[in-house]
C-alpha cells in the first residue's frame, strides 16, 4: 500500500497572536482614536494624513541642486548647482528634505516638537528616506542634531532624535545619539536672521573625545527636523568634521523654501 502524505495544518499561532494584539488595542483606540496629523480630523492609523491634508503636502522632488537640495523650476541637467552653493559652499556635503516647511508640515513640526507628537515621527522618517535615498546609501552613521541638556530636562526628548532613530532602524545603520554634544545653551533660533542664527550656534557643539571612535573615518548621516538658514546643521558638521568624520551629509524632514510661510500657517496644532 501506498501511504498517504499527511495533511499539511497551518499554525494558529500566529493568527492568534495577531487577533490578541489587535484586541488589546481596542480600548486605546476607543478612549484616543487617531486624529489627523494636520487637522486633527480622526483617521484609521495614528501619526496619518486625511484626504483633505494630503494633497497640501508638497514634497520636495527632482530637479534639484545636488549640494543644498533645493528644487528648480526646470531640469538643468546633472551636477547644476543652486547660487546659494556656488556663493556660499556649505561645509557639508549635501542637504535633502523631504517636504516643503508650510502648512501641514508646519504643523507636523510643531506637533513633534512642542506637543508631544512623537506618534508622527515614524512617519515624518519614512518620508525623509524617500527624499534622502542617495543620502543614506553612502552613510556609515546616524547621527541627530542635538538638544541642550536643560532644554532636553525641560522637553524630557529630542525630536531629532525620534527622527533618527527610526531612519537608522529602518535602513541598518548604526545610530550615535551622543556622538555630538551641544555645550552652549543658545536662543531659539526662532525670528532670528542669517548672521544672527550663525552667531547663536558658533561654537555651540563639540564631539567628546569618547565620542570619537563613533564617527572618525566615516560618513556620517546628520538628522534635524527642519532647515531653515542651515546654521545649525552647519555648526554641528563643523564639529563632526573636527571630531573626525569624513563626510556629512544632512537629512531633514523640511525645507524652509520662500513663500513658505503665510497667514494661515500661523497657529500650531
Amino acid at each position: 500500500m501506498v501511504a498517504r502524505p499527511k495533511p499539511v495544518v497551518a499554525d494558529p499561532m500566529p493568527e492568534i497572536k495577531s487577533l490578541a494584539s489587535a484586541v488589546a488595542t481596542w480600548p486605546a483606540r476607543l478612549l484616543f482614536p487617531p486624529v489627523c496629523a494636520g487637522c486633527r480630523r480622526q483617521v484609521t492609523q495614528p501619526g496619518a494624513l486625511c484626504g483633505a491634508c494630503w494633497p497640501r503636502l508638497r514634497f520636495l522632488e527632482k530637479p534639484w541642486c545636488e549640494v543644498m537640495g533645493t528644487p528648480f523650476a526646470h531640469d538643468f541637467g546633472a551636477g547644476f548647482l543652486s547660487a546659494e552653493a556656488i556663493a556660499n559652499p556649505p561645509p557639508f556635503a549635501r542637504a535633502r528634505a523631504a517636504v516643503a516647511y508650510s502648512g501641514v508640515a508646519r504643523r507636523m513640526v510643531q506637533g513633534l516638537k512642542f506637543h508631544d507628537r512623537t506618534d508622527l515621527a515614524p512617519w515624518m522618517a519614512r518620508w525623509m528616506l524617500r527624499a534622502g535615498t542617495e543620502l543614506v546609501a553612502d552613510a556609515e552613521v546616524v547621527v541627530p542634531v542635538p538638544l541642550h541638556w536643560r532644554r532636553f530636562f525641560w522637553r524630557q526628548f529630542n525630536q531629532s532624535a525620534e527622527l533618527a532613530r527610526t531612519i537608522a532602524s529602518l535602513s541598518s545603520l548604526p545610530f550615535a545619539p551622543t556622538a555630538v554634544r551641544r555645550v552652549k545653551r543658545t536662543r531659539q533660533q526662532i525670528g532670528l536672521g542669517q548672521r544672527e542664527r550663525e552667531d547663536n550656534v558658533r561654537a555651540a557643539f563639540v564631539v567628546p573625545p569618547e565620542a570619537e571612535i563613533e564617527i572618525r573615518g566615516r560618513r556620517v548621516l546628520l538628522v534635524d527636523d527642519v532647515y531653515t538658514t542651515g546654521a545649525t546643521v552647519s555648526a554641528v558638521t563643523r564639529a563632526l568634521r573636527k571630531g573626525g568624520a569624513r563626510s556629512v551629509d544632512v537629512l531633514t524632514f523640511a525645507r524652509v523654501l520662500p513663500g513658505d510661510f503665510r497667514p494661515d500657517d500661523a497657529d500650531p496644532i
